[in-house]
């Protein structure tokens, strides 16, 4: 071959051409994988879903169930002894050494509502009656003895939302709306909305996408400036010089596609486009002031980024048809480290600030005829545990509880859960599951069933394995707590 013709072939061209030899079978065999890998998404859900949309609350740092939930009596009894020995051999911990006390629930519990459920005077708000629409933990089932296989925090998170420890796994939300679609094609069908000043810990790879296509990742919306990051024109540019651009830019991408076939091409075009249409409906969606004053000291709303201002956000998008909208707020993490990480201090602050827009949203939801469709949960990475936190094998001055990934407290609302029920409980410390354990896969196996999906069959081929959510571990839909 000529220099001239030897320039003119690429990468692709030659290994198109070898396809009847071993480099064309190794590539032929990769282009088959990244077919499936890209498989479209499925026709429906197999049977009648209960919940259309999922608003997803996630406490980072993991909230203490035995300071709000899960009410151990037995624990107070033995307040300030030793642990037994029982409950520390073959265990690992995150920071205590030795042999730590045990600590009892740090504030009164009360049986709450008509369900009757031990709820701390933590939750005054969520525990009480929400003036005309009834005691929204009534409307609440409790899952008392969640587990995961992770102690720290960023892998707890990730199992919490893509079901491994490990990045790269879409995350419930992208599954959501791979298997559904969206409601509303001129807003994202998966929103993320952060609060708390800080991230969580291991970052948007918490709605990531994964290996499905990146039009299905969560979109984050911010509380503060404009609410999706370059969704608007830059100066000097119109809307019609956007359409424009956008028009040519589409044409380029459709011949890219058509030459070289990457299915990445057509998420590209899409995204464009989405975030063109986002243009008019997104300050619309976010604009909270148009909601009346009632609502507005329902949810207690601020001025700046808050866990009210996105509950109430929350709503308002679940309205307009986004499927999965994920919340996280920051500042669970309650080591007794510090003054704002203990539980007599900073934990005493984050209950009151989420307390009272965590019930609004039940009783806003309820009252909009919403919540028979809309699943709400609530939840952290993992628990807290019955022993005081005795970093270096001291006690400290500040009062906290180490991590406790072994039987932890979610719950869920709305969507086909039965309210009123509990399932599963803990031992008499609240430190392991006395029965019904519920492994994170079992939660996801649930939620997917809610939305109308079997969730051995929401897979995706990819690296030689159908991939889902629940992973390769058998999983069980909690059928104990569906309506």
């Amino acid at each position: 071959m000529t220099p001239a013709a030897l320039a003119h072939v690429t990468r692709r061209h030659f290994l198109r051409d070898a396809s009847a030899g071993l480099v064309g079978g190794i590539w032929l065999s990769q282009r088959l994988a990244a077919a499936n890998e890209s498989a479209g998404p499925p026709a429906g859900p197999p049977h009648a879903a209960r919940a259309k949309r999922v608003i997803h609350l996630h406490m980072v740092g993991a909230p203490s169930q035995l300071e709000l939930f899960d009410y151990r009596p037995a624990l107070q009894k033995y307040d300030g002894k030793d642990c037994p020995q029982e409950y520390l051999e073959g265990q690992r911990f995150a920071f205590i050494q030795g042999v730590p006390q045990l600590l009892g629930p740090q504030f009164p519990f009360e049986k709450r509502g008509e369900s009757g459920h031990p709820v701390s005077d933590r939750l005054p708000h969520f525990a009480g009656a929400v003036p005309g629409y009834g005691c929204p933990a009534d409307e609440v089932c409790f899952f008392k003895t969640v587990q995961s296989d992770q102690f720290n925090h960023g892998p707890a998170q990730l199992m919490a939302h893509t079901g491994d420890p490990r990045m790269g796994k879409p995350s419930v939300g992208a599954w959501t709306t791979w298997g559904l679609g969206t409601e509303n094609e001129n807003l994202p069908g998966f929103m993320v909305l952060l609060s708390g000043g800080r991230p969580p810990r291991a970052g948007n790879a918490l709605w990531g996408s994964g290996f499905l296509p990146g039009v299905y990742q969560g979109v984050q919306c911010r509380s503060g400036g404009p609410a999706i990051l370059n969704v608007e024109n830059p100066r000097g540019v119109s809307r019609t010089a956007r359409r424009a651009a956008l028009d040519t830019l589409r044409e380029l991408n459709e011949l890219a596609h058509q030459e070289f076939g990457d299915p990445a091409t057509l998420t590209r075009i899409e995204q464009y486009e989405l975030a063109y249409r986002m243009q008019a409906a997104v300050p619309e969606a976010t604009d909270l002031s148009g909601e009346t004053k009632e609502t507005h000291e329902l949810y207690g709303t601020t001025d700046g980024a808050s866990l009210a201002n996105n509950c109430l956000l929350a709503r308002r998008l679940a309205e307009r048809g986004v499927r999965y909208i994920q919340l996280f707020d920051w500042g669970w993490d309650s080591h007794g480290a510090g003054k704002n990480e203990a539980l007599n201090h900073g934990f005493k602050d984050k209950c009151r600030e989420m307390d009272k827009p965590v019930a609004a949203l039940i009783a806003d939801l309820k009252r909009r005829g919403m919540l028979d469709d809309t699943l709400v949960i609530w939840g952290g990475e993992f628990g807290r545990t019955p022993m005081r936190e005795n970093r270096g094998g001291t006690t400290m001055a500040m009062i906290g509880r180490d991590h406790n990934p072994h039987a932890f407290t979610w719950w869920m609302a709305g969507g086909g859960v039965k309210p009123g029920a509990t399932v599963g409980e803990t031992d008499e410390l609240g430190y392991l599951p006395a029965d019904t354990p519920v492994p994170l896969r079992d939660v996801h196996a649930t939620v997917q069933h809610l939305l109308g999906f079997d969730h051995e069959k929401l897979s995706v081929p990819f690296r030689g394995l159908n991939q889902k959510l629940t992973g390769v571990k058998p999983a069980r839909v909690v059928t104990e707590a569906l309506a």
